[in-house]
């Protein structure tokens, strides 16, 4: 396991943090807090926050059969996305379970495929075992690139401050530009995310990520460690590969319908997809849970509904508020249990079933009245 590129260039990263920790996220060594992370929670949502992404994996594809054949093995069209664009999409074996998670752009000459270390192996494996006759060249360069986030309600007037600026963009488009830092002149290339906050990767050299880095705090950014992204993740009701989405599940059942396209043609696992689609096969759903009380939910705890196991959590998060605490789960559900509002039994412990992601509402309540408020 492998340090972020901010880690190796990091030295004093912490210095000024006694409670600074670092530790393993997504198949590397990242940064787990500077100090509180319920405090970089509220930055990161409330002003501006900026956080290490070098646990992230990047695959270069080339060749000219590259969109059709990638085309081919995931579960949304890339086929049809235009130079600069990117989407979310799955990875399936033939019998429709999940082997991965991945955002693929056209980066014109070639596709950029991103997605965790802690994937990168099992992917590359894959795209190795389907190239058969096509012209397709898969290149791992993770060590060439890297890339920080920065988000808040902030974050453009922050950028812009640094030196970064650049043109209004879609989610998951991308934009290639010069940043113009104190500390130079850099190749950088912009991402706006699909992150319920506006928020942006920034993809460049890893020479170059501590200058920026620094240059992005001086401007105004709060440092942000992973655990606070943990929290900022499950209150978004965005699932992980390896906690929340495993092997075993099904594309609809993780309710991530910004992962499939019904109308591209064929691909790998299609054909379970498709069929569960004409039928709604598919037992369990995707959710959030909100508890009652001080106890933080564990995942992999079962939920129970009149004495039955009908689900279980995968992620949990408690969250510290003025008012009260809050403490927020996902995991999966029977479907025809889900109903905002639903009372159920998590731990020994009252829960109701919410839709994701979590509102503000819903987070700012008292711990008393969050069942009341959950509807």
């Amino acid at each position: 396991m492998g340090l972020t590129a901010l880690q190796q260039h990091g030295e004093g990263l912490g210095s000024a943090f006694p409670a600074y920790k670092a530790g393993e996220y997504c198949g590397a060594m990242a940064a787990a807090r500077f100090g509180d992370p319920q405090a970089e929670f509220a930055a990161l949502r409330g002003a501006c926050g900026v956080f290490d992404l070098g646990y992230r994996a990047t695959i270069s594809l080339t060749g000219g059969d590259r969109l059709r054949w990638l085309n081919g093995m995931v579960t949304n069209n890339v086929r049809d996305l235009a130079p600069g664009q990117g989407a979310y999409a799955f990875l399936l074996n033939p019998q429709g379970h999940i082997l991965g998670d991945l955002y693929a752009y056209n980066r014109g000459e070639s596709i950029t495929v991103d997605t965790d270390r802690s994937q990168v192996e099992k992917i590359l494996a894959t795209f190795d075992h389907y190239i058969i006759m096509d012209d397709v060249e898969v290149a791992n360069v993770s060590e060439q690139l890297t890339s920080l986030g920065i988000g808040g309600l902030n974050v453009r007037q922050v950028m812009r401050k640094a030196g970064i600026e650049f043109p209004n963009l879609q989610p998951l488009q991308l934009h290639e530009i010069q940043c113009d830092c104190e500390w130079g002149y850099v190749s950088c290339t912009v991402v706006h995310t699909d992150d319920p906050i506006e928020s942006y990767e920034l993809w460049l050299g890893p020479d170059h990520v501590r200058p920026l880095w620094n240059a992005l705090v001086a401007a105004g950014a709060s440092q942000i460690g992973f655990e606070a992204l943990e929290l900022h993740r499950i209150v978004s009701g965005i699932p992980r590969y390896g906690v929340d989405i495993r092997e075993r599940d099904l594309p609809q059942e993780t309710e991530q319908a910004r992962a499939l396209n019904f109308n591209k043609g064929c691909y790998i696992g299609q054909e379970i997809v498709e069929r569960i689609r004409s039928r709604g096969a598919v037992h369990r759903k995707f959710s959030g849970f909100l508890t009652e009380g001080s106890e933080p939910i564990l995942p992999g705890t079962k939920i129970v509904v009149n004495e039955k196991e009908v689900g279980e959590t995968t992620s949990a998060a408690s969250l510290r508020f003025a008012n009260g605490n809050a403490n927020v789960a996902l995991g999966y559900i029977r479907r025809e249990l889900w109903s905002p509002g639903r009372e159920v039994t998590i731990g020994g412990v009252k829960a109701a079933v919410i839709a994701l992601p979590v509102s503000d509402d819903i987070l700012s309540q008292k711990e008393s009245s969050l069942a009341r408020h959950s509807a």
